[in-house]
């Protein structure tokens, strides 16, 4: 009996800790989200600036989206995430074809 006593404290500790880093990932993510609303209406920052910042903040958001949300970081997950980034790698690859097309 103790050692299920044990199990569900350690589960209940684990939840409440993934619980707490989901939250911390959502709060970064709607803080992300604010200030690149805030340089677009603004205006505040050179176009030079400002897209590739928000090109990186949106790559930091994928980036939670996928470990946190998705659950990217679990084990069992292996099957899906390279799927994921197959087809991320796939979209790069076609991007990068599509810009030589155009630029030669």
């Amino acid at each position: 009996m103790t050692d299920n006593t044990n199990f569900n404290s350690f589960q209940k500790q684990r939840n409440k800790e993934e619980m707490k880093r989901q939250l911390i990932a959502f709060i970064l993510m709607i803080g992300f989200t604010i200030v690149a609303f805030a340089i677009v209406a603004t205006g505040s920052m050179q176009k030079m600036f400002a897209v590739p910042l928000l090109l990186i903040m949106a790559v930091v958001q994928v980036g939670f989206q996928f470990y946190y949300f998705m659950h990217m970081k679990d084990k069992g997950h292996e099957f899906p995430a390279l799927m994921i980034y197959s087809g991320v790698w796939a979209a790069i690859l076609t991007i990068a074809a599509l810009v030589a097309i155009v630029w030669w």
